[in-house]
């Protein structure tokens, strides 16, 4: 008699997860008031180890599992604040993507882009889990700096030091258009360049004085290849001399210039 092989249902990726479809039902029901937070704050503990396991699937990406988690929990946090029974769709369904966006948003906004010293990112990190653990109990306001550095013992100036380099994760590319801008006109735009005419005044000036020390020929021979721009057939045909001797000057006497300044400056 053959063997049948009964395969066994894929197991849910939620199966384990808690019935608070009742405690949701009373959560709706209840008032604002200290026993409203405590049912909630049951509600986000029974379902922190799903949270955690979402965080777990985005580890190895350049962020600590600790603070991937942390994000994982506000994202439950904010789902558990706006999940409705009354919808008729079950809590993972929606706070699944919730919590997984939470962890997205996070990725792209704070990822350092840039190279921030250690002690910066260290503060950043203590604001911003006494960042979280307020947004639990200031129902959804964000603290100010002066909460921020009690929750987290440090002084108000290294809470803003801190919340500062929460946003400096990302860097803005010079091709980006400048706000308010119509004509494309980018930030690349509104930074300065070398001027080449600058290095032209400062070459011409170098030089001057040193002109004026060659002999007649060879000045008349200078002037008449770089100010009149004459070939060195013309220059030699005008002074009567060969072409090659033009060229001879030409090359011994931009030689020695360039020698002179580079020793001695202008002057």
């Amino acid at each position: 008699m053959p063997t049948t092989h009964v395969r066994k249902p894929r197991r849910h990726p939620h199966d384990d997860a808690p019935d608070t479809k009742e405690a949701f039902r009373r959560l709706v029901a209840m008032e604002d008031g200290p026993e409203r937070d405590a049912l909630r704050d049951e509600i986000v503990c029974a379902w922190m180890p799903m949270a955690q396991r979402l965080a777990r699937q985005y580890r190895n990406r350049g962020e600590n599992l600790e603070d991937l988690e942390q994000v994982a929990h506000l994202g439950l946090v904010k789902a558990v604040r706006r999940y409705d029974p009354g919808y008729g769709t079950a809590f993972e369904s929606y706070a699944v993507p919730t919590i997984v966006g939470e962890i997205k948003r996070h990725f792209r906004d704070h990822l350092w882009g840039m190279h921030v010293p250690r002690r910066v990112q260290e503060l950043r990190n203590r604001v911003r889990t006494a960042n979280n653990e307020l947004s639990h109990t200031l129902d959804g306001r964000r603290p100010d700096p002066e909460e921020l550095a009690k929750a987290a013992n440090m002084t108000e100036k290294e809470a803003r030091t801190g919340l500062e380099a929460m946003n400096s994760f990302t860097v803005l590319s010079l091709d980006a258009e400048v706000a308010g801008s119509d004509d494309g006109f980018s930030l690349l735009d509104t930074l300065g360049r070398t001027e080449p005419g600058f290095d032209r005044v400062v070459e011409r000036e170098s030089v001057r004085t040193r002109l004026r020390e060659l002999p007649e020929r060879e000045r008349q021979i200078l002037y008449l290849r770089f100010f009149r721009g004459m070939t060195q057939s013309g220059i030699a045909e005008q002074i009567g001399i060969s072409q090659m001797h033009v060229s001879r000057l030409l090359n011994r006497t931009c030689t020695r210039l360039r020698e002179q300044v580079e020793a001695g400056g202008a002057g």
